[in-house]
C-alpha cells in the first residue's frame, strides 16, 4: 500500500500523552506563565480603577454605581417581559430565548410572528395520576360473546364438523 503522507502536509501537533516528559515540563511551564500573566493584568486593571477612582469625588462615584444598577435594572425588566410574554403565548424555552423588542407590544408582536413561523409542539401529557398508562389488547373481536361465535356453531352443525 503507498505511503499516504504527503510531502506539503503539514505536521500535526502531537497529544499530550506523545509529548515525553520534556514536552509536558514544557507544556506547564507555559501554562504557569499563562496564569501568572493573567493575574497580572488583573491586578494592573484593578489598580488602573483605583487610580481612576480616587480623582473622582463621591457624587461622581455615587452616579457611577446608580448609573450600573438603573443598567441591570432595566436588564432585569426587559428579561421578565420576554419570559412573561413567552409563558402567556405558550412558547418553548428555546423560542423564548428568540423573542425580540423594546417593550412589551413589540415582544408579543413577536412572540405571535414566531408562533406562525414556528408552532410550539404539544407536550406529551402524563396519565392523570402520574403512572403510565398499559397498552393491553385482547387480541380478539370485543362484540364476539364469550362462548364462542353463534354463527359459526350453527354452520357447524348444519355441515356437520364437530
Amino acid at each position: 500500500m503507498p505511503d499516504e503522507t504527503k510531502s506539503d502536509d503539514k505536521p500535526k501537533e502531537p497529544a499530550t500523552g506523545d509529548l515525553g516528559e520534556a514536552g509536558r515540563k514544557a507544556l506547564r511551564e507555559e501554562r504557569a506563565a499563562r496564569q501568572a500573566a493573567e493575574k497580572s493584568a488583573a491586578d494592573l486593571e484593578a489598580r488602573l480603577k483605583a487610580i481612576e477612582d480616587k480623582d473622582k469625588t463621591e457624587t461622581q462615584r455615587a452616579a457611577d454605581t446608580a448609573t450600573k444598577a438603573e443598567a441591570a435594572r432595566v436588564a432585569a425588566e426587559a428579561r421578565a417581559d420576554r419570559l412573561e410574554v413567552a409563558m402567556a403565548k405558550g412558547l418553548t424555552p428555546g423560542q423564548a430565548k428568540r423573542l425580540q423588542g423594546a417593550n412589551r407590544a413589540e415582544l408579543e408582536a413577536d412572540a405571535d410572528d414566531l408562533l406562525e413561523s414556528f408552532p410550539a409542539a404539544e407536550a406529551p401529557r402524563p396519565p392523570p395520576n402520574g403512572k403510565p398508562t398499559e397498552r393491553l389488547s385482547g387480541g380478539g373481536d370485543p362484540t364476539m360473546p364469550l362462548n364462542g361465535d353463534p354463527l359459526e356453531q350453527a354452520l357447524r352443525q348444519k355441515l356437520g364438523i364437530t
